[in-house]
């Protein structure tokens, strides 16, 4: 090996973990999103990796209750208000390979159910509003 040595992240490291249990399916996209690394399914938000090793998952309001009481989950807040159907998972609840790739899996049980999301460039614009000026 030549070089300085990197450092892996523990963003990097758990990265690479959900990047092992998706590998090869062609409906996942990366994307650095939320401060951090976002795995996409058919252009949704399937899992997202952050820093300080959380993961963000997508459950869908239908199941976030039911995924909100397993250990390690906490609400997604955005700007104070819990965003139904997002959450987070704290790092210690998937230090187990087993623990995450079930995290993992209940987000995509749900996440393939959705239609695929159009790209950016094929969505109407919506107009702006006095809020969104």
């Amino acid at each position: 090996m030549t070089g300085p040595r990197m450092k892996s992240t523990t963003m990097d490291y758990l990265a690479d973990r959900i990047r092992g249990l998706l590998d090869g399916d062609p409906r996942i996209a990366e994307k650095t999103m939320f401060g951090g690394l976002t795995f996409l399914l058919n252009g949704r938000i399937l899992v997202g990796c952050k820093k300080d090793g959380r993961i963000l998952l997508s459950v869908g309001k239908d199941h976030y209750e039911e995924a909100l009481a397993r250990s390690g989950a906490t609400p997604m807040l955005h700007g104070g208000r819990a965003m139904t159907g997002f959450l987070w998972v704290e790092a210690d609840a998937i230090e187990d390979d087993d623990d995450l790739e079930s995290w993992v899996r209940t987000a995509e049980r749900w996440v393939a159910q959705l239609p695929p999301k159009e790209p950016a460039a094929s969505r109407p614009k919506r107009p702006k509003t006095p809020a969104t000026r």
